[in-house]
């Protein structure tokens, strides 16, 4: 009753106020402030929801990236494929591939008003069209883009990019598309060893098996068709584009470096003024040379031409900013899969034969291409989880062996009653 009673005293007057006071702390304590158990119980809850919410979260993360990813491999696909196709059905009626390459290339004018809308759509400080160019054009260096930037920063980039595009569609015309696009991959390893050689990075066996691959694989291109003068024409055309491609993007690395989304989209850009101003009067000397000639502008495909413009838009559009919504490495995908892609299409639309030869050097080539793919630290990874792998493996035998042995004793426990039991 005395306990009883001295729980009750903080609702009595006539009780000791210092009694009551520390009374009253002691049982707001005991509530508020639960026992060392139940704070670490409280205090891992909390921390496994935090776990669990972080975890939550990264996953649905990476679930964006790699649905955007699948997203930007089918556009990057589908684009370069088909506009490797309409070019190739475009030569039927315009036999002009650098006059495409010119009319593509000033499409790419587009680049920076796109990306500014973009900008405005996305950017909680949003700026003019003035201030966000002159933000961007620091990326020439502290005088922005003046005319000897332009000419010696600008052009000769200009320049490479109109030749990857020429050769590459000249070589159209030669050979069929499955071959084009699958030679093309090889610029991958001519950036490596461009990089390896000029850039000094890192060296990579796997890399340079890499290379081996895409060498071998263009050798079995070329007897594939029996060494003909016409593919082999057009393989080195092919071969040369990807050395201009390789060129071009290791030149950048070595004297721009990397660029932001704003300022590779105003590079670009910068490229189509190039090519208005100083690229227009080699098409206008090729028709009146007769080189690439038409006998009316009525019978250019302007849909083709406009068609294959858009296409090949996307496709460096979806190259460039690709990265900002996926990894980098299902963007590349996207080309080696064209390959497949243009295979099918040319089996139903052209005489191409698909020879043992041709397979396997398509085979080779697409696993260069992937070997290249993989990131410089693989090996560490590889062994990472090779080691994980050894652990569990070691962990599971002594608990799978000390399952067998405790539960020889546990039988026998249970069986002693049953026996005595059945004696009695």
């Amino acid at each position: 009753m005395k306990k009883h009673s001295a729980r009750v005293a903080p609702l009595s007057a006539c009780n000791s106020p210092v009694l009551t006071l520390t009374k009253v702390e002691g049982d707001e304590r005991s509530r508020e402030s639960p026992a060392p158990a139940e704070a670490q119980m409280q205090a891992g809850a909390e921390g496994g929801g935090r776990v669990n919410r972080c975890c939550w979260k990264c996953s649905v993360t990476q679930l964006k990236k790699i649905f955007w990813g699948v997203a930007v491999v089918l556009g990057v696909c589908s684009s370069w494929s088909g506009s490797t196709q309409l070019a190739k059905l475009t030569f039927k009626k315009f036999d002009a591939p650098f006059t495409l390459t010119w009319f593509a290339t000033n499409w790419n004018f587009l680049f920076f008003p796109l990306y500014y809308l973009g900008h405005v759509f996305k950017s909680a400080e949003k700026q003019s069209p003035k201030q966000r160019y002159r933000e961007c054009c620091r990326f020439f260096g502290d005088n922005g883009l003046t005319l000897k930037v332009f000419f010696t920063k600008a052009a000769p980039f200009g320049v490479l990019w109109t030749l990857t595009n020429y050769l590459y569609l000249h070589a159209i015309k030669k050979i069929n598309t499955t071959d084009v696009s699958v030679l093309f991959c090889c610029n991958k390893a001519f950036v490596f060893l461009l990089s390896w050689i000029v850039l000094r990075d890192r060296f990579m066996g796997v890399r340079i098996v890499a290379a081996i691959f895409a060498i071998a694989g263009i050798v079995m291109m070329t007897y594939a068709d029996g060494f003909h003068s016409h593919s082999v024409i057009g393989i080195a055309l092919v071969v040369g584009s990807a050395s201009m491609s390789a060129l071009y993007k290791v030149l950048f690395k070595l004297l721009l470096g990397s660029a932001k989304f704003g300022e590779a989209a105003l590079f670009l850009s910068v490229l189509a003024v190039f090519n208005v101003l100083f690229v227009t009067c080699i098409p206008v000397i090729l028709y009146f040379t007769k080189v690439e000639y038409w006998s009316s502008f009525d019978i250019i495909p302007w849909g083709n031409l406009c068609g294959f413009s858009i296409l090949l838009l996307t496709f460096n559009i979806l190259l460039n900013f690709g990265i900002a919504i996926t990894y980098p490495t299902l963007i590349s995908l996207g080309i080696v899969l064209s390959v497949p892609v243009n295979a099918v299409v040319d089996h139903y639309t052209s005489e191409i034969v698909f020879n043992s030869v041709r397979v396997i050097a398509i085979i080779i080539i697409g696993l260069g291409f992937l070997l290249l793919l993989l990131p410089e630290e693989w090996d560490v990874w590889v062994i990472k989880l090779l080691t994980r792998l050894k652990v569990r493996k070691k962990e599971e035998i002594p608990e799978g062996n000390g399952d067998i042995a405790s539960g020889l004793p546990n039988k026998s426990r249970r069986t002693r009653p049953s026996m005595s039991s059945f004696a009695h």
